[in-house]
């Protein structure tokens, strides 16, 4: 990981802290959050270590070559939204505005005849238009600096002329950690998922991302509980409960077994930490 990539994380997590008492559940929120910019984090190393990026066949098949790839790693077509909403290029700024209404989403690919995605038009945009529309006139040199930066972003009419381009998309082969990676550097909340061609099959929004990088509690609870089974032949010989990803194992064990086994816990994906309250026989 770079020290510019260290460096934003940092600043995100310096923003998440709260300047007053945290609403309740803000908490459960906010270590979701700090365990996404971890596994975000880890698919950038992975970058920078030469992790391979999907293969020439996987990018064209849309799936794994055998025996090269792991199973386990969850792709984007493992958790996309289809089918997903789109808009063509000549719908006027209106409909636009009332099918992201309709849709309840920030931001809608913008398509040609052929389905290829050719940009995305969101919340933002159509402000722009609407904030002209609404105050065409503002005055001095402030106004005339206001009216600058938001022309580029008002002066269509259509969703083709309103819209962001070149687009931000993602192959429905890619890894979870690697669309997560994009969604981040990129700043976007939703990506349009296209095949090889640059057609629309898909959607993939950043808590669609973040349900399948962390998995909740109940999954790495029962995770535990069969390796306590596998390593000490009884899974009840010791309790085990999770809470926002942290392990608590509870009972009477002997010294190296638990050593074993809180080492093994440790390793398991998504464990923030292992809380030992063994007592040892």
């Amino acid at each position: 990981m770079s020290d510019f990539e260290n460096r934003s994380a940092e600043k995100e997590a310096r923003r998440s802290e709260p300047g007053r008492p945290w609403k309740p559940q803000e908490e459960l929120r906010q270590d979701a959050l700090r365990r996404y910019l971890a596994a975000v984090a880890g698919a950038a190393s992975a970058r920078g270590t030469g992790t391979p990026e999907p293969t020439a066949e996987e990018a064209q098949s849309g799936r794994p070559a055998p025996a090269t790839r792991t199973p386990s790693v969850p792709r984007v077509r493992d958790v996309m939204q289809v089918p997903t909403a789109s808009v063509p290029g000549d719908m006027p700024f209106l409909d636009v505005a009332h099918t992201l209404a309709r849709e309840q989403v920030n931001a809608l690919p913008v398509v040609d005849a052929d389905d290829h995605v050719i940009g995305v038009v969101s919340e933002s945009d159509l402000l722009a238009k609407a904030a002209v529309m609404a105050e065409p006139h503002r005055h001095g040199p402030v106004g005339r600096l206001w009216r600058h930066r938001l022309y580029d972003r008002s002066h269509g009419d259509t969703a083709a002329t309103l819209m962001t381009f070149p687009p931000v998309t993602v192959h429905p082969s890619e890894r979870v950690s690697d669309a997560a990676w994009t969604a981040a550097h990129a700043r976007l909340k939703r990506l349009p998922v296209t095949d090889r061609h640059g057609r629309l099959v898909g959607a993939v929004s950043r808590q669609d991302l973040l349900r399948a990088l962390i998995r909740d509690d109940t999954e790495i609870q029962a995770e535990v509980e069969s390796l306590v089974g596998r390593q000490l032949g009884d899974p009840r010989a010791v309790v085990v409960s999770v809470r926002n990803g942290v392990v608590t194992l509870t009972g009477r064990l002997e010294k190296e077994a638990m050593a074993e086994l809180l080492a093994s816990v440790g390793e398991i994906d998504d464990v923030v930490e292992v809380v030992d309250a063994i007592v040892v026989v």
